[in-house]
């Protein structure tokens, strides 16, 4: 399955994004810093295995070294760099293993999680998820797949909120780090947008029928689109995988 026009991935050179202006997040410089690199490791802006050229970071966030180096530690520390003595920081690449373990926990935790809603969501809940949906819908028909994504991402974190559990929603970004950047490879896919979506409607209906094993099994079919759609991937665009 090739990569898309659309895809982040696409190889075009010296055609890479802009990094988001540190004015867009809070904190400390270095942290600004490090969450604008993330979040372009994140999306693909920078791509699995590409050299993060420090003195070009500096320049376009007009910044000094000293928080790039810091940002970027960091981002070692958490397994989306890999800084290398005397040839630079680059991104690290993605690894089906870490993926594979990552996409186990995501599974363990929204399965036990969808049950445990579908048994006690409220009207008032199930008017937001509704409302995501709909939002999902028009960012597909517009080719917004970046738009798309986010509203993927909350109507997940929603789910994960009406249990409760306010630790979940924390512990879950720190367990799929890795899947979240991978997902990123499949959104762009032909027609997968739309099928994502239809596998949302599923699992909202699910909850709509207050129906735990339905939505359950509408939650796993469509958790397991992710390794199904990147296994091949792995043989298509080996340059963005490790072995490990």
């Amino acid at each position: 399955m090739p990569v898309s026009e659309g895809s982040p991935l696409r190889d075009v050179k010296n055609s890479r994004p802009a990094l988001k202006p540190l004015n867009d997040f809070t904190g400390s410089l270095s942290q600004k810093v490090y969450l604008s690199l993330k979040q372009a490791i994140m999306t693909l802006t920078f791509r699995p295995g590409e050299l993060m050229q420090k003195s070009e970071i500096c320049k376009e966030l007009g910044v000094s070294r000293s928080p790039v180096t810091e940002a970027m530690a960091r981002l070692a520390s958490e397994g989306l760099a890999d800084i290398v003595p005397q040839a630079g920081s680059y991104v690290t690449r993605f690894s089906m293993a870490e993926i594979r373990e990552g996409a186990f926990l995501r599974e363990a935790l929204e399965l036990a999680a969808v049950e445990l809603v579908a048994a006690r969501i409220t009207e008032e809940q199930l008017v937001l998820l509704r409302r995501n949906l709909r939002i999902q819908e028009a960012l597909m028909q517009d080719g917004d797949t970046a738009g798309f994504y986010q509203m993927d991402a909350e109507m997940h974190e929603l789910i994960l909120s009406f249990t409760g559990y306010r630790r979940l929603a924390a512990l879950a970004e720190t367990s799929w780090i890795h899947v979240n950047r991978a997902r990123h490879l499949n959104l762009p896919l032909p027609g997968r947008k739309k099928a994502t979506l239809a596998e949302h409607k599923a699992i909202v209906s699910a909850l709509e029928a207050h129906d735990p094993e339905a939505a359950r099994q509408a939650t796993q079919r469509h958790l397991g689109q992710l390794i199904r759609l990147l296994e091949p991937l792995v043989a298509e665009r080996p340059e963005l995988f490790s072995n490990k």
